[in-house]
């Protein structure tokens, strides 16, 4: 995430939007870069209370207008289960973030025990079983690292939109939610395809997995 432009800290990511608990009073976010989707939360639930963690500093520095409390540097060296009570989280948002980690499963494992009864958990996370990218391994052998995307160079783990809700899952958490983050337009080539195979091509013409669990 260091290689990524401004506008990637300012990006709010609107479609978690519709899973947020109806309580929210609680909120942590890994990976919360500038604060940009808790701020958007804020104007729905403008008493609630967030803890961020951000690994970039200047990106942290502005989440501090937002969040209650920040914390600078990698997740899995941050205590933040010694600071928050368990059964205590209405919300935990790892969006974009869990790829980047060596063990997210264990990470994910950390987080479940903070969330009370009927909190969520929403993952997001790249999908490696997305057409293109099939396409592109299986006729032209290319796996190359790039800057950004599916293949983005700091991207340690890879997952598919069922792997994905295992993060969850393995830790005990209940499924409500699996899809893409962005629903295809409904008269567009992706939106008849959709509608044509009752959503069966879904998982691979996604880029990205949204996946929502609750405790």
């Amino acid at each position: 995430m260091n290689n990524q432009n401004e506008d990637y800290f300012k990006h709010a990511r609107t479609e978690v939007l519709p899973f947020l608990p109806a309580k929210l009073e609680k909120v942590l976010e890994l990976g919360a870069a500038s604060g940009a989707t808790f701020a958007v939360i804020k104007q729905k639930h403008p008493n609630a209370w967030g803890y961020g963690i951000e690994l970039d500093p200047s990106a942290a520095a502005r989440a501090k207008n937002v969040f209650n409390v920040v914390q600078i540097g990698a997740i899995e060296n941050i205590k933040f289960e010694l600071e928050i009570a368990q059964n205590t989280l209405d919300l935990v948002l790892c969006l974009d973030v869990l790829e980047h980690l060596v063990d997210p499963w264990t990470e994910v494992r950390r987080l479940a025990p903070l969330l009370r009864d009927g909190g969520r958990l929403i993952i997001s996370v790249p999908n490696v079983r997305n057409f293109k990218f099939l396409m592109r391994l299986l006729f032209k052998g290319d796996f190359h690292y790039v800057d950004a995307g599916i293949l983005d160079r700091t991207h340690l783990r890879f997952f598919t939109f069922a792997t994905a809700q295992e993060l969850g899952t393995r830790a005990g958490l209940k499924p409500l939610y699996l899809g893409g983050t962005k629903a295809p337009k409904p008269y567009s080539a992706k939106g008849i395809i959709k509608a044509l195979t009752f959503g069966l091509l879904e998982p691979i013409m996604q880029k990205q997995v949204l996946v929502v669990l609750e405790k």
